[in-house]
Order: C-alpha cells, then structure tokens, then sequence
C-alpha cells in the first residue's frame, strides 16, 4: 500500500547538491530511509508535488503580509508586531522547514549515488547562499549604506549590518543549514536531541545578553545573528519530515498533522511563562516607558509568586500591549526568535505541510500559482524585495 507511484529501474543521478529552494525529486520505499542504497536498487521516483505547492504558498504568503504589512491600516493579524505569533510570523519558519526537508533529501540522493557525504561542496553551497545575501541585501539598501560609511565609523557601520541588514531570511537559511549540516544524515534521535541542546543554548545566551542586544536600537531581524539557534527546530522539523514521507508516502499525512499539532502544543505551553511579566495595575503609569523586562528570561521570585493564576491567550490572540505585559523571552516573538515561537511555527508548518501531502499527492489537486511560485522561489523571492 506504500508504493504509491510508477516504479522504475532507475540510475541515481547527480542532480541531488543541497538546494534549499528546489529540492527536485523523491524516493518512496518500503523501508525506512537509507543513505546506502545501491544505484542498481529498484526505486520510485516522482515529483513531490506536495514540497513545491507547501513553498509556493509559502512565498504567495510572504508577498501577502509584506504588501499588506506595509500599510498604515492593516489587520494585526497580517503584521509583525513581535509580541505573540500572528499570520505573518507563520511564514518565516515554513522557508527553514522546506530548507531542512529539501537538505535531507538531496543529500540524501548525492549519498546514494557516491557512497560518502559531500561535505565540501554543501559547505560550498551554503556558504555562496550566504554570499547572495550579503550581496542582495545591500543593494537594496545601497544608498543608505554608502551614507553610513561617509559618515560612521566602518567598525560601527559593520556592526550594524551584521546585526541587522545582512541577517534576513537568506542568511537565516544559510547559517541554520550550515548549522544543522553536522547532523544532517544521522538517526531521528541524534537530531531532536540537537535541536533540544541549540534551544536550552539559546535560552543561554538570551539570558546572557542576546534578548536585550537584539531588541536594543538597531533591532535584530528574525532572531538577529543568533537565530540560527531556534531556526534550527523547524528545519530539522522539515528533516524528519522527509524521513517519515520517504518511508510511507502520502499515507504519512495523517503522522505528520498529529506530530505538528503536538509542536504546537508544547509551543503554546512554552509560553505561558509570558503571564508572569503582566504589570500590577498600581504600576502602570511608572513603568509605562519601559518595554522590556529586567529579567525577561529567569523571573524573579517575586513574579513568581505575584502570578494570579491567569493562563496565556490562546494561539492568534493578541495579548496586552507593553504597558501591561513587558516584553520577555517566553512571549511568541519573532524578532527575539524564541524558542515557544519556533516550535510553536514548527508545529504549523508540520501540519500545513501534512494537507499539502494529502491534497497533492494523494488527491492529485494543484494550483498553477503555487506551482510557478514554488518551484521558483528564490527568482520570486528576489524580485519580491
């Protein structure tokens, strides 16, 4: 019942480098996934609909809340606001989920094909993305950099790129693939204990300094440089979900949407530590000019204590404004990059993915916009910024 497409003797060819926009075709087998497989092995092979439609509304969903976004009147649901996970902030880690998913499966058939793994030419391949980014980003910001140099010191004007300008959604791809590249290929196990190790570091460090830094003027982007931390657990989601679909095909749906509504589960309670930061009415009007808290990470003995018992908003609500709740690191915030958020967006992304797989390669139902958009996604990309 697996081998749900046209089998086919097929040579294993070498179109499978690390493509992080377009990972071009699929294995189904009875077994679970291998990286040693013989070329001569009787295989299935077709296109997986389902990666290029999930990207293809992904970018259609990125156009949407960027056009939309920029508009002094629009619904908050379709803007960053950096305080809870609306729409909008659903979109970012769906790109590092289909990096991960297409990292797993083009590697995966370059292993099969050559019996090693490419190591250099994956780093070479992650590092020229980060090229691009570099490249891409300041020319669109060109004439305001060049000012900066005249004016700044370069120290400081370096700083600031690499901060912020630099470190968008290209270069958030290249360094969690580069991250996750050391465990890219092993078992299940290894890789969601890598992904639990990053987190409890990132929590480390924003204690350390990373929260106040990336909120401080000028304000990270996605997380800022050390994003890559948290990104890493929906691209090694988009990992493991390339495993499950190797190994049961479209049937691997209904696993998917369950494990994705268990990631948004422990996201969401991963957030209720948020509460604990709401500010006691008779302290309203003086901490009115204070967005942040002191102890946005570790709360104080004293909040825990003062807790009233409120539970946090239920997922796409917004909660109280600053004056009324500070900014912390347990809140779903897509600019600190934190750790209830991403896993929270994993969960999404899990279950999204589970309906593209159940509607496309199940069903057979496509649309062409999603198609052109997903199977092209870096052009749209570009010509979209």
């Amino acid at each position: 019942g697996r081998r749900l497409f046209t089998q086919q003797k097929l040579p294993l060819r070498a179109e499978g480098d690390i493509d992080i926009v377009r990972a071009s075709r699929f294995h189904v087998s009875r077994r679970a996934p291998s990286f040693a497989m013989s070329a001569t092995q009787t295989i299935t092979s077709s296109r997986l609909t389902s990666l290029d439609q999930f990207r293809g509304y992904t970018m259609l969903g990125m156009l949407l809340v960027n056009f939309l976004g920029s508009y002094a009147i629009c619904p908050r649901i379709l803007r960053h606001t950096h305080d809870y996970c609306s729409y909008a902030d659903t979109i970012m880690p769906q790109f590092l989920f289909a990096a991960g998913f297409a990292m797993r499966l083009s590697l995966g058939r370059r292993i099969e094909k050559d019996g090693r793994m490419p190591w250099g030419r994956a780093v070479r391949r992650i590092l020229g993305l980060g090229c691009v980014a570099v490249v891409w980003y300041s020319i669109g910001d060109f004439s305001s950099i060049v000012e900066m140099f005249q004016t700044e010191p370069w120290g400081q004007v370096l700083a600031r790129l690499g901060k912020r300008n630099w470190f968008q959604t290209l270069m958030h791809i290249a360094a969690t693939s580069l991250w996750i590249l050391p465990v890219i290929t092993t078992s299940s196990r290894v890789r969601m204990l890598y992904a639990i190790l990053s987190t409890i570091l990132h929590v480390t460090l924003s204690w350390w300094f990373n929260f106040d830094w990336v909120n401080s003027n000028p304000s990270g982007i996605d997380g800022g440089p050390l994003g890559f931390l948290t990104w890493s657990i929906p691209a090694l989601c988009g990992t493991l979900a390339c495993d499950i679909v190797r190994s049961c095909g479209p049937a691997s749906a209904m696993r998917l949407a369950g494990w994705g509504l268990a990631a948004m589960v422990i996201g969401w309670l991963c957030s209720f530590g948020t509460v604990l930061y709401d500010v006691p009415l008779q302290q309203v009007e003086s901490q009115r000019d204070t967005r942040l808290a002191v102890d946005p990470v570790v709360p104080t003995v004293e909040r825990l204590r003062s807790w009233n018992g409120r539970i946090v908003e239920p997922p796409f609500v917004p909660p109280p404004d600053a004056s009324l709740r500070k900014w912390n690191y347990w809140m779903m915030s897509q600019r600190c990059g934190s750790a209830s958020y991403t896993t929270f967006a994993a969960g999404i992304s899990l279950l999204l993915f589970a309906l593209f797989l159940w509607v496309c390669d199940q069903k057979k139902l496509q649309l062409g916009i999603f198609r052109t958009l997903g199977t092209n996604s870096l052009a749209a990309y570009i010509l979209s910024d």
